[in-house]
């Protein structure tokens, strides 16, 4: 299987289109599809309309989180796609710096903790093991320093903050997190240090299997 990688310096972050979808690589701190109020309208899907009109979304990254951003050209694309996330016939793959050690290089673990909304400080979610739903995550440590791991992550599931939850939850927040990380690991980055590195899924309308990269900014 062919990997497509970022290519630079076209329009909005493109990294691949054809008549059936196309793929972004959206920065940290921008939006991927609107939010709430006139201020909140800006976002990757909207900018990508504005090129691509027939552009649909069908999936969500967080706006803190950076990397890979698939859109359906089209309603057919666009039921095609989203049945193929809802199915997990699309293989996500994230990397993240973490706090604390998890191990040597190759070290392989699973989280299964289910996650639910944390209402009273929506949009927060929470570890809630009577309501919440099945999660997991498999992570894998790629490199280790003094105090902070980097992981590969790959969602099993695809809940809201699963990957930050779910860190969180075994003692390793994500560096600059901040909904779930204490003060002291937000100020160790800039920003949230989680970027979506890795899809693969059958083209839409051939079968064929695809696959795109982008490379962690940090």
């Amino acid at each position: 299987m062919e990997e497509i990688a970022v290519m630079p310096g076209l329009s909005e972050g493109l990294v691949y289109v054809d008549e059936h979808l196309l793929v972004m690589d959206k920065p940290a701190g921008l939006l991927a599809v609107p939010g709430r109020g006139e201020d909140k309208q800006d976002c990757l899907a909207a900018r990508a309309q504005a090129l691509w009109p027939d552009a649909l979304v069908v999936h969500r990254l967080d706006m803190a989180t950076s990397g890979l951003f698939l859109m359906g050209r089209g309603l057919h694309m666009q039921r095609v796609l989203s049945r193929a996330f809802a199915e997990r016939g699309v293989h996500k793959r994230y990397e993240a710096i973490v706090a604390g050690e998890l191990g040597l290089p190759g070290t392989q673990g699973v989280i299964e903790l289910p996650l639910a909304a944390d209402w009273p400080r929506r949009p927060l979610q929470k570890v809630d093991h009577e309501e919440g739903r099945p999660s997991t995550t498999r992570w894998e440590v790629m490199a280790c320093r003094a105090g902070a791991t980097r992981l590969a992550l790959e969602p099993v599931t695809g809940r809201t903050h699963q990957l930050r939850v779910h860190l969180q939850a075994i003692g390793h927040p994500i560096l600059g997190d901040a909904l779930y990380a204490s003060p002291e690991v937000q100020a160790l980055a800039p920003r949230l240090l989680l970027h979506a590195t890795g899809l693969q899924l059958a083209d839409p309308a051939t079968g064929e299997p695809l696959a795109f990269v982008s490379a962690a900014p940090f």
